[in-house]
């Protein structure tokens, strides 16, 4: 189910969980400002997914009200694990799904780190 990006941050969605520590997930990598974890589905050989650990619901929340250091923490955050997975010289692919029309499902930003394979075209036109 998609959600709206303007709503309030729900404080019980997953990621929250996850953060919490009230769900577990199989970390990979976690600093002051992400925390990076393998997709529970999977839909590349590597599938990672990098949330901030502040409360923004989506992309477009995170860079209209993040500090520049949350951004800038975030950000690194995401290029950590793809190097310390080995994917700069191949190659690699963020998404971030923003509403409805994006196919986000859980309201709180989250990045898809995919890569270990070639990945082909991201849209079918």
């Amino acid at each position: 189910m998609a959600i709206d990006p303007t709503q309030p941050y729900d404080d019980d969605n997953i990621f929250a969980r996850i953060l919490r520590g009230e769900v577990p997930a199989s970390k990979v990598y976690e600093d002051d400002w992400a925390l990076a974890f393998h997709d529970v589905a999977p839909q590349a050989k590597l599938h990672i997914l990098v949330i901030p650990k502040g409360r923004y619901v989506s992309w477009d929340d995170f860079s209209a009200t993040a500090s520049a250091e949350e951004i800038t923490g975030f950000i690194r955050a995401v290029g950590h694990v793809a190097r310390e997975h080995d994917l700069v010289e191949d190659g690699y692919r963020l998404l971030a799904n923003v509403g409805a029309h994006g196919g986000q499902e859980v309201p709180h930003l989250h990045v898809h780190l995919f890569g270990g394979q070639p990945l082909g075209r991201m849209i079918a036109v």
